[in-house]
């Protein structure tokens, strides 16, 4: 059976520790620390972000933030147009927003008012740099290894997906733990790529490799003209997502229903989901009945909560969790406990890639037995722990 030559391989029993690295670090115990009072101590705080975490292995599968684009992207070179790209993938795929066509429009102007705004298979598109981001070289193109099915991630999500994380992050390992489990195994490579601008389109979308992971799904029956809608086939979650709100310490914000958050203001980092602020039933987005703020990252959104220009944030836990960490507001900034959505994380493929439904199978099929079974379990709560310790010792 095919696997990854540097993936991990997990063995042990679901009532003895799972090794970790050196060392190891012995599953969560259940979550209870859920009950209680409020918790608004910086100790309490941490207790209750830890609680939540396991309260989505245990209720959930597992919470994981969304994959966001990397912030650097490449410019200042040409771009040769793939067959299904248009004007407004290629933005998303090179700028992280769909919105920055008009980038492409003005360094093109003559070829795209010609054809009215279209492009074909082959055309040469210029890529400018936004204002203020110097050009970069083209990056390498990436190699397809020499095997039946070529997986495409990256790093720099630990503990999710990166290279220098133990088993090279949990989804990595879940994704090869299911390819072990599938009923039809063939030769499979992982290819790693950081930069993630060019991850879905080109290269998984013009079918240089195979498969990707982790990506959100979107909301495809309420948008089915969304570009990953059109173009990609999702596989059935690896894990789930919860997103949370973080507010102010103190400040009397309660979230029970949706019509707590009508007049509020949230940010968002900029290349985060939004169709969860949006799905049918809420429509927040679009009715203005909630302002969002986007900014550059989880940091700015927390900084503009403590400032008071915005009244929560609206972020994965784990995102939360590390920027609360990271900035020193754990007596500051508590989460609301009540989930504002839960998202899939899903391994995609392409269309009009000509074994899509047949990997596609073999993997939910792998998955399906991966989830029943024990090693499930031992590898979420391994990562989770490692997580957790990781953020305490920092």
């Amino acid at each position: 059976m095919g696997r990854a030559h540097h993936a991990a391989r997990l063995t042990g029993r679901a009532d003895r520790p799972v090794p970790v690295a050196q060392g190891g670090s012995a599953a969560l115990p259940a979550p209870a620390t859920m009950r209680g009072g409020a918790m608004t101590s910086g100790r309490g705080v941490r207790r209750r972000v830890r609680a939540l975490a396991q309260l989505g292995v245990m209720c959930l599968g597992f919470a994981v933030f969304a994959a966001d684009r990397a912030a650097a992207q490449n410019c200042g070179y040409t771009h040769a147009v793939s067959d299904g790209e248009t004007v407004f993938t290629i933005a998303e795929a090179i700028y992280g927003d769909p919105e920055k066509w008009t980038l492409l429009y003005y360094a093109n102007e003559d070829l795209l008012k010609a054809q009215v705004f279209q492009v074909n298979p082959g055309d040469a598109l210029e890529i400018p740099c936004p204002p203020g981001v110097e050009a970069v070289a083209k990056p390498e193109p990436i190699m397809r290894p020499d095997v039946e099915l070529a997986l495409l991630t990256g790093s720099g999500k630990a503990p999710f997906t990166d290279r220098d994380w133990p088993g090279e992050g949990m989804v990595t390992e879940l994704v090869n733990a299911a390819f072990e489990a599938t009923p039809n195994p063939v030769d499979y490579e992982i290819v790693w790529d950081d930069n993630w601008s060019r991850h879905l389109f080109p290269t998984l979308s013009d079918g240089t490799l195979d498969m990707g992971f982790p990506w959100v799904k979107p909301d495809c029956a309420g948008t089915p003209d969304h570009p990953h809608c059109v173009q990609f086939h999702f596989s059935d979650p690896v894990v789930e997502v919860l997103v949370l709100l973080f507010v102010r310490t103190g400040d009397g914000f309660a979230f029970d229903s949706d019509a707590d958050v009508v007049g509020k203001r949230l940010c968002r980092p900029e290349g985060h989901f939004t169709h969860d602020l949006d799905r049918a039933g809420r429509g927040w987005l679009t009715s203005g009945a909630v302002t969002l703020e986007r900014v550059a990252n989880a940091d700015a959104c927390f900084e503009a909560l403590m400032a008071g220009t915005v009244d929560a944030v609206s972020v994965s836990l784990f995102d939360g969790a590390d920027a609360m960490n990271r900035l020193n507001l754990s007596d500051k900034v508590r989460p609301l406990e009540r989930p504002l959505s839960v998202e899939g994380l899903h391994v995609v493929i392409s269309k009009t890639h000509w074994r899509g439904t047949a990997h596609l199978y073999r993997l939910n099929a792998g998955l399906a037995a991966l989830k029943a079974s024990e090693r499930y379990g031992q590898i979420v709560s391994k990562h989770l722990d490692l997580f957790w310790e990781r953020m305490q010792g920092s």
